[in-house]
């Protein structure tokens, strides 16, 4: 195939030969073979998510591997990372090896399996993180992600452990005696709503203790979701240190404040907005994307946490936490990061593909668009502006706190070493 008039990270317009999965040929006018007009289409390596909650086992009615997965593509993703929490918890070579299994089956795109650091993700005992290493499955990223590994020593243990395999734990970093009945960010908007505040230190002191060990041990260690000012500042610091940190921000913290709980379009206490961690400041917002912009933040990942209607659609106290954002990402992060002036379609490409692949050890994915790589690719058309509709997603879950806005961008085709997955923003 060939794909012609597209933009290889937003420079002039060439065409892209693919052959037998990989890029043959980059350059104007190439003849031969099928053709794809990507009539000026920004061309993107495929995107990467590092955090992808897939609900599959346990909770299907979410969720599947099958339907994350389609959801993945249509947002221009060729690989995801599928979280440990599910039921039974991906904690055993088992599980991870029954997740990996079903991506390649089902899946429309990679699925590499996070690995719980604690049995059950109880935080009381490690996990088998060598078996999960050794599977079929090949672990290298584990995470207690929708809990914290908040035991100081269990931690140290197990940045220790993952460094025999050059595996990463990443942390949900939320002190949970700090956050014990939290609902919302910790301020003046909660204390008005009468709603328990969650305090940006229950984030910053798990933040700063983990990257002191990660540096007593010689470990790598990823933050999950940081959503303070100050975290921005503890990771700086830590970095500046040399120290092997990366950190991740998702899309609906560098664009939503939590001033929505209060004034949405539907009046206060809406439960779309709830959000682990929660929706914070401008300010905050504002530190954020900084940060993304000069690489204190290293990568931007989805957190996409799918939830059944009635799981959302209730009181606040009682709705679960959490946003879908695989089908809205990109756009997002047009919005907040490329539209602002912050960052260039490199700068995305870094942030959304290359990085992630490098931090999950991802050897096929994340490489750029040049001859020889994986034709792992995205068409990404930033000039048109579209009213997002839940109800066309592909993913099983409609819980965006979109719904109604208007986004700039869209996806046109996502290609998974060569094969399209999505053409014209419709799934193959």
């Amino acid at each position: 195939m060939i794909i012609r008039n597209v933009r290889i990270l937003g420079a002039e317009p060439a065409d892209i030969r693919v052959e037998n999965g990989a890029i043959a040929e980059i350059g104007p006018g190439l003849a031969g073979g099928d053709t794809l007009d990507g009539a000026g289409a920004i061309a993107l390596p495929g995107l990467v998510d590092l955090h992808t909650h897939l609900r599959e086992p346990g909770r299907e009615d979410a969720e599947t591997v099958q339907t994350g997965t389609q959801s993945a593509a249509r947002g221009g993703y060729t690989a995801v990372h599928a979280m440990a929490n599910t039921s039974p918890v991906a904690d055993t070579a088992g599980v991870v090896e029954q997740v990996w299994r079903l991506g390649r089956e089902f899946a429309h795109c990679d699925v590499h399996p996070v690995g719980a650091v604690t049995v059950g993700l109880e935080g009381r005992q490690l996990a088998e993180l060598g078996a999960m290493a050794d599977s079929a499955a090949r672990v290298r990223v584990f995470s207690d992600d929708g809990k914290c590994v908040d035991d100081a020593v269990l931690m140290r243990r197990a940045l220790e452990y993952v460094k025999a395999f050059d595996g990463v734990v990443a942390q949900h970093a939320q002190e949970p005696r700090l956050t014990a009945g939290a609902q919302m960010n910790e301020g003046v908007i909660s204390g008005r709503l009468g709603l328990t505040g969650w305090p940006a230190v229950a984030e910053e002191a798990i933040i700063a203790r983990d990257c002191l060990l990660a540096a007593h041990v010689g470990s790598r260690l990823h933050i999950c979701h940081v959503s303070t000012a100050g975290s921005v500042e503890i990771i700086r610091w830590a970095k500046s240190k040399g120290w092997n940190i990366t950190a991740e921000v998702t899309p609906h913290h560098l664009l939503l404040t939590d001033d929505l709980v209060e004034e949405s379009p539907v009046g206060a206490y809406n439960p779309i907005y709830k959000v682990n961690p929660p929706l914070r400041t401008r300010a905050d917002v504002e530190a954020l994307r900084a940060a993304l912009a000069d690489g204190t933040i290293d990568i931007v990942a989805t957190d996409h946490a799918p939830h059944p209607v009635e799981d959302k659609e209730t009181e606040w106290s009682a709705a679960a936490m959490g946003m879908v954002g695989l089908e809205t990402a990109l756009s997002v992060v047009q919005e907040a990061m490329v539209e602002t002036g912050l960052l260039d379609w490199a700068g995305v490409a870094q942030r959304m593909s290359v990085v992630p692949a490098r931090i999950g050890r991802l050897g096929g994915q994340g490489q750029p668009l040049e001859v020889g790589a994986p034709a792992n690719i995205t068409l990404y058309d930033p000039s048109v502006r579209t009213k997002v509709d839940p109800s066309a997603f592909a993913s099983k879950s409609r819980n965006t706190p979109y719904e109604g806005m208007t986004l700039p961008g869209r996806v046109v085709a996502t290609f998974l070493r060569g094969r399209p997955t999505v053409l014209e923003g419709k799934l193959v």
